[in-house]
């Protein structure tokens, strides 16, 4: 996998999301224990280098062609002959890693389309804390240099630290990509090459949304503005936004798919030098005294360092005349090469769409004080199990994973009525990207949410779901990395049922939920499907192992295990396929529930566990009668630390119930299970598969 921490590894199964979870528990992820990339240790590796005398060579990101790309910048195409790859002391006789600090004229955009990622870094330059948790402090070419570099990037709920050499990609002399304007400076191309790292190669990082860069440089939530139909206070946000150090972009539509990859791709840009389907930075806000009145500005900047806006309040606009000399000089001397003043309602007029990336929960609320509380679950759609579509695929829509919110507090507004409670849902698809070599690319996604009733404690299922309709949905589905959107709904319980808009889509997942005020969230009984490949289980390989995980707070479990979920397939394969399908998937689905009520009646002290009374008690409840040996037998092999949990229990009943099935064939009481201790011991520590269809032990193998 990417990195050494399980949850980005794809279909790892249970165990490993339980240890992903305990690791990020332990700060694991965080930006101050940020996960190395392909287990890469910067640190470790320069000095290597130092030690050996000799430059780092990145063998996972080599300065070979499939490093460039697959289409356009494929080996031996015209766009890739004759690239070199070499090393910034190779360029400049007196390289820097940053000269006079890192800022928005450092960044010029190269023959590739990701003016969407450099309006982002540009945009990341106007916060210097921030800069710096990408672009880590002590980096240089004279200082213990060794041809290594590292930057950090924010993936999916956790923080990568990406380690390159600094061999780039050349073509007649020059820099193919991002540059600096002062030409010995190199931050920039290095932070590219680590993007393009990380996400396969640099051509993956064609086209984008500038939220996408905006999140991945702070582990922020963002939200998007349709400026034809933009709220009263635009302004107002804006500027709150910018003095909380938000990051901005702003882009005009574009009709065709073409993407603008260059500053000589002029056949998009306006008769006044915008440039359609291009992503801009926003970097400021003025009000200046205009004839008598106020005229509120917004300074943008292009992230080509050239093209700029020539209407009214460009930079020798004769608008500037009308102002006070010091307010004049006092604009310009701020500007930069690239970047122009407009008026606001003329940036209204021009553009289509801006974003703001929120760097904290708590700005996500204008008006608040209080923190936001933020929650985040991983998840999976998986093809013929949890890739339902969205609702107009009605026989598949409910087997999507469910997440449910509980909404405890309403806003506190005193000039609003209402009683609601505000919160925000962003779901993202992970690595989409990484696959663009395959000829694959992002899927079309959105959300709907569901209001329950308190009192359920199980996944809303087909006949719900088609007779109900949603409370409140994403605006849209759309093929971007994220779609978010903010909502206010009374009280209550709600499930966020995520989905592709198609079926059959398989893609992993991260939803986001930011809440006002106090909440609760909770996986809530939806199903996961993972395709085990391991000779060591006795099932064919790619058969399905249904798996499932209850967070209820009043249970004490870490998830079904592998044995638990082997177990489950061998119980219910009715016709000898070594998998699920739908009917059977849903009559063990009918049993887990009626013993996870079993479970919570038993659990008399509600502790989570069960104790061996507690437990006697709960499998006579379940329809098992055992004599005194085998229920002791039984509390030694499922209890731990003298308790069983709930993946213990239901492992312990599917079990009873394969061993009475295969039992009773001569008609035994159904009641009573009388099989000798022996066998107990051997089905309980073994490996051993049963055909319910013949009633026969196939493989069977005592200890």
């Amino acid at each position: 996998g990417p990195a050494n921490l399980p949850g980005y590894v794809r279909d790892w199964g249970v165990s490993s999301r339980i240890y992903a979870n305990r690791l990020r528990a332990e700060g694991m992820g965080s930006h101050e224990q940020a996960v190395k990339f392909s287990n890469q240790d910067y640190e470790a590796l320069k000095q290597e280098c130092l030690g050996s005398g000799s430059l780092f060579e990145d063998p996972l990101f080599p300065a070979e062609p499939p490093s460039l790309g697959f289409k356009e910048l494929a080996p031996y195409s015209a766009k890739t002959r004759d690239v070199e790859w070499m090393r910034p002391s190779e360029l400049a006789g007196d390289p820097q890693f940053i000269v006079g600090g890192a800022t928005r004229t450092d960044i010029c955009q190269g023959a590739l389309g990701d003016c969407w990622l450099l309006a982002a870094i540009g945009s990341l330059t106007l916060n210097e804390r921030l800069l710096h948790r990408v672009v880590p402090h002590g980096q240089s070419f004279q200082d213990d240099y060794a041809g290594i570099f590292h930057f950090q990037f924010w993936q999916y709920g956790d923080w990568i630290d990406v380690v390159i050499d600094d061999r780039l990609p050349v073509k007649d002399g020059e820099l193919m990509f991002v540059h600096s304007a002062e030409g010995n400076e190199f931050w920039s191309a290095l932070l590219e090459k680590a993007y393009a790292k990380l996400n396969g190669s640099y051509e993956a990082l064609s086209g984008g949304s500038t939220t996408e860069g905006f999140e991945d440089f702070t582990g922020g939530v963002s939200e998007m503005y349709e400026l034809r139909k933009a709220p009263r206070d635009l302004y107002r946000i804006i500027r709150k936004a910018l003095d909380r150090g938000s990051l901005l972009g702003c882009s005009i539509d574009v009709n065709c798919t073409t993407l603008i990859t260059s500053a000589f791709d002029m056949e998009a840009v306006t008769f006044k030098k915008l440039v359609k389907g291009h992503a801009y930075s926003v970097t400021g806000l003025k009000e200046v005294n205009y004839r008598g009145r106020m005229e509120r500005l917004i300074r943008i900047r292009n992230p080509w360092g050239q093209v700029e806006w020539t209407g009214a309040w460009s930079d020798s606009s004769s608008e500037w005349d009308q102002i006070d000399q010091s307010e004049r000089e006092d604009l310009n001397c701020q500007m930069e090469d690239g970047e122009f003043w407009m008026s606001f309602s003329e940036f209204l007029r021009q553009f289509s769409r801006l974003e703001i990336c929120n760097l904290t929960p708590d700005a996500l609320c204008e008006d608040s004080l209080s923190h936001w509380n933020t929650m985040k679950f991983y998840g999976t759609w998986r093809k013929g199990s949890t890739a339902g579509g969205c609702r107009n695929n009605p026989n598949t829509f409910w087997i999507n994973p469910q997440y449910k919110i509980t909404l405890l507090e309403e806003d506190d507004d005193p000039e609003d009525e209402e009683m609601a409670c505000s919160f925000l849902v962003a779901l993202m698809q992970k690595d989409r990207r990484r696959y663009r070599r395959q000829g694959q690319d992002m899927h079309t996604i959105g959300f709907a949410l569901y209001e329950v009733m308190r009192l359920s404690k199980c996944a809303l299922e087909e006949e719900f779901l088609l007779n109900h309709s949603s409370c409140a949905r994403s605006e849209t589905f759309i093929n971007l990395r994220e779609v978010s959107t903010r909502l206010r709904l009374p009280p209550g319980e709600y499930l966020v049922v995520p989905s592709t808009f198609d079926a059959g889509q398989e893609a992993d997942f991260v939803l986001r939920v930011f809440t006002e005020k106090q909440s609760e969230t909770e996986f809530h009984c939806s199903l996961q499907v993972s395709v085990y490949g391991s000779s060591q289980l006795l099932v064919p390989q790619s058969s399905l192992l249904t798996t499932y995980c209850i967070t209820d707070k009043d249970l004490i479990t870490d998830g079904f295990s592998i044995e638990s979920c082997r177990t489950m397939v061998n119980l219910m394969d009715k016709d000898g396929s070594a998998r699920l399908g739908m009917v059977e998937f849903q009559i063990l689905w009918n049993k887990i529930r009626k013993w996870l009520t079993i479970f919570r009646q038993y659990d008399i002290d509600k502790s989570g566990a069960m104790s061996s009374y507690e437990m006697r008690m709960a499998v006579e409840g379940a329809g098992f009668k055992l004599n005194n040996k085998l229920n002791q037998i039984l509390v030694a092999r499922y209890a731990e630390n003298e308790m069983i949990d709930f993946d213990n229990f239901i492992c312990c009943l599917v079990k009873l119930e394969a061993m009475f099935n295969s039992s009773t064939v001569g008609g035994h009481d159904e009641q009573l299970i009388g099989l000798n201790f022996t066998l107990f011991l051997a089905l309980t520590s073994f490996s051993f598969l049963v055909s319910l269809r013949d009633h026969v032990w196939v493989n069977y193998n005592p200890t």
